[in-house]
């Protein structure tokens, strides 16, 4: 069976390219996930998962940069509006709970 793991670069069919480690066919570690349409994640991931620190950029220009958990935002971040306007706040499972600046 022919398996990835290390580091190492895919594109899928869409367009959609992950570079950074790999364990078990699974993207697991640092690495970089960039969509055709712009969109990009730097950061870690467990388990195909985005998980832990990680910095997602939309093709407007929005960011957040922070923790992720299970793929979804989660714990403290820092979100960047598209007219560059910084704020600190609080995510749980995707969804932001507060503002805290």
């Amino acid at each position: 069976m022919n398996e990835i793991s290390g580091k190492g670069r895919y594109i899928w069919p869409d367009g959609k390219t992950y570079e950074g480690q790999w364990e078990k066919n699974k993207m697991h570690g640092y690495g970089v996930l960039t969509w055709k349409d712009g969109k990009k994640y730097e950061g870690y991931f467990v388990n195909d998962k985005r998980e832990g620190q990680g910095k997602f950029t939309w093709k407007d220009g929005r960011v957040y940069d922070g923790m992720w958990r299970d793929g979804k935002q989660h714990g403290r971040g820092k979100f960047i509006s598209k007219d560059n306007v910084e704020r600190i706040g609080e995510w749980e499972n995707g969804k932001k709970i507060r503002w805290i600046s």
